[in-house]
């Protein structure tokens, strides 16, 4: 007979999950090259990440794991998706005062989609849109870790 997990305890289990598979598919996004194995083990970390803060997360948790999802998707040459999650991201975060850098994060990820889905006016436009918000980042680690992403997202 199994024994019944507690609640809180299974909501730290998603909690840890969720941020682990965000780490994962956020290391494995920044490499330079990547294997087919690891290009797999990014997507489904991502994937992870945005089901466990589905279970425990707020509307923000979710939509920066489908900003994350657009990404890796988009790196992994799935277009149409990546640019579906990196719109659902968008539209959530758009309706929140985010800070300076998640705003840069949000138009870089959109300009991946897009690029991935072949939608090139849209790319133009939102790969010069982070550009714009990513000169508005004032914490020296903040861009760091944009420009650590920014520079996998082919320019237009």
């Amino acid at each position: 007979m199994t024994k019944k997990a507690d609640p809180s305890e299974v909501a730290d289990w998603h909690r840890y999950f969720a941020i682990e598979g965000n780490n994962v598919g956020w290391r494995l996004s920044e490499l330079a090259e990547r294997t087919a194995d690891q290009t797999e083990e990014m997507v489904l970390a991502a994937h992870a990440s945005a089901f466990h803060w589905s279970q425990v997360g707020t509307e923000l948790h979710l939509a920066r794991a489908r900003m994350l999802l657009g990404h890796v998707l988009a790196a992994a040459g799935q277009g149409a998706e990546a640019l579906k999650q990196a719109r659902l991201a968008n539209e959530t975060l758009s309706r929140q005062a985010c800070p300076d850098w998640e705003i840069a994060f949000q138009h870089a990820i959109l300009a991946h989609a897009a690029h991935a889905a072949d939608e090139h006016a849209l790319h133009v436009e939102e790969h010069r849109k982070a550009r714009q918000a990513a000169e508005a980042i004032e914490d020296p680690e903040d861009r760091q870790v944009f420009d650590a992403t920014f520079v996998r997202i082919p320019v237009p």
